[in-house]
């Protein structure tokens, strides 16, 4: 299990494990929460692979402490994890109340976090949308409401807890949140103009509209952070974009040019006006009148309203032109080379095979691009088939071992090699989890999760990414650092 060859990462650069709430928490009916999009969702017949919902998930609500522990075990310096937001307003909206218990659950969570020497990277939105709210005025289609309601949960997180949190991302994968809900159907709410999967919504305007909402929405909280906390709490705040390296199929100038147009609609979508205060031209170009236009209002907040570059990337796509999927600017995606050849090794998901050529290539263009810190908060891989393994052969997770031993080689020579500036490495998942519509049939962690018992068992991965940072630790230290024992 040899580590890649070890160089410098920056002193303050937080390595650690993520997860998400509704993932990993489950008491869905306790403590005070209200209902989030997910909990009903996740039940109807068709929605999970499994057919399994969030209700228990890894019970992590009940067994914060043991978790705690654990991540204690591992050395890590840093957990991103998301607050939900109806557990915290039950209804969700700015005159709605507060639930107390909520406040108090993600209080000590954080007090418990800081006691064990790890910094708390906090998450305000990870897909939960309140239930409420989608009843209410359709949720992120009502950008108006939304905006407001958001930025009021904001500042509730902001007052209860930015004393201790110095680093926050507002929303998670707002693609996912546009394309798998409001497009493709397949995520909560699950609105499609497919009928056969959705009664309601319209896949040719929807996503466009909720990915504005986002966007301000997440511009408002970011504007309220500055004008009122952070010059008093001294953090940060971002939001964190999914995006893959897209990766022409061959050097026909139609396959160069298709890659580009993949990029602009996977990543340059958010990215873009984030940073550059614009859309993508190439998506005004295909949609037209669909994208929504920035007011000047909007415009003066949501650019340069990230405080770094948040990256979530599994693979790397091979993209040829002549695709007829809006969604991924009308460019083909395979993982089949020229030659016949695949790309990798082949996941459990069908969308991922390990590339990690493809990882560094995105981390130059980003930071090129948008020449703006990069923190990496989500990164992994899911074992083909490893659901269905005896426990003894699923902890010894070799291709999720060497999918990292590439993605870290590939960030260290990011750094050392090609000058970019990365701050952070969040490898997905501390835990196995609820995988949203592939229910618990995917495994992602670096740590088993027996469902039946709730028992956590490491994986070989968690050990081998224990042992790159102590190696890349060491170079900072005159002497030898004392392995922790993983039991």
């Amino acid at each position: 299990m040899a580590a890649p060859q070890t160089r410098k990462l920056p002193k303050d650069f937080l390595w650690g494990f993520a997860t998400a709430s509704f993932q990993v928490e489950g008491s869905a009916a306790i403590g005070g929460r209200g209902k989030s999009i997910w909990d009903d969702f996740a039940k109807l017949p068709g929605k999970t692979l499994d057919g399994r919902d969030g209700d228990v998930a890894t019970d992590s609500y009940r067994l914060w402490k043991e978790d705690l522990e654990l991540l204690a075990k591992y050395g890590v310096k840093s957990y991103r994890f998301s607050i939900s937001w109806s557990r915290v307003i039950p209804l969700g909206g700015r005159d709605d109340p507060i639930n107390p218990q909520g406040i108090k659950f993600y209080s000590d969570f954080i007090d418990g976090l800081l006691a064990h020497g790890i910094t708390p990277f906090v998450t305000l939105y990870h897909w939960d949308l309140p239930q409420a709210l989608h009843d209410r005025y359709g949720g992120w289609l009502n950008k108006d409401e939304i905006v407001k309601d958001f930025t009021r949960y904001s500042r509730v997180c902001f007052e209860a807890f930015g004393d201790r949190v110095q680093h926050w991302l507002t929303i998670n994968e707002p693609w996912c949140v546009a394309i798998l809900g409001y497009g493709r159907g397949v995520f909560a709410p699950g609105r499609s103009s497919d009928r056969e999967r959705s009664p309601e919504g319209d896949s040719t305007t929807e996503p466009w509209i909720v990915g504005h909402s986002l966007i301000v929405s997440h511009a408002s909280a970011v504007k309220l952070y500055r004008d009122e906390f952070k010059a008093r709490q001294g953090g940060q705040i971002g939001i964190t974009l999914n995006g893959d390296w897209q990766m022409p199929y061959d050097d026909n100038p139609e396959n160069v040019e298709a890659a580009q147009h993949a990029l602009d609609f996977a990543i340059g979508w958010y990215a873009d006006p984030v940073y550059l205060g614009h859309y993508p031209p190439y998506m005004r170009e295909v949609l037209q009148d669909r994208l929504p236009t920035f007011t000047p209002e909007e415009l003066a907040i949501v650019k340069d309203s990230s405080d770094f570059y948040g990256m979530n990337t599994y693979t790397t796509n091979l993209a040829r032109a002549g695709g007829d999927d809006e969604f991924q600017g009308n460019v083909d995606y395979t993982f089949t080379r020229p030659d016949g050849t695949q790309l990798g090794t082949q996941a459990h998901c069908a969308w991922l095979q390990d590339y990690p050529q493809g990882f560094r290539h995105l981390l130059n263009y980003l930071w090129k691009k948008y020449k703006t810190p990069i923190f990496v908060t989500e990164n992994g891989f899911a074992v083909k088939s490893e659901n269905s393994m005896p426990l003894d052969q699923a902890l010894i997770d070799t291709d999720r071992v060497n999918y990292f031993r590439g993605t870290t080689a590939a960030l260290l020579a990011a750094v050392n090699e090609d000058g970019v500036d990365i701050r952070a490495y969040f490898p997905w998942s501390f835990l196995d989890n609820f995988e949203w519509a592939d229910g618990y049939s995917t495994r992602f962690g670096v740590t088993y999760v027996d469902y039946e018992t709730q028992k956590r068992y490491p994986k070989a991965s968690a050990k081998f990414l224990i042992e790159v940072r102590q190696l890349i630790l060491r170079l900072y230290l005159s002497t030898e650092i004392d392995p922790r024992g993983i039991s």
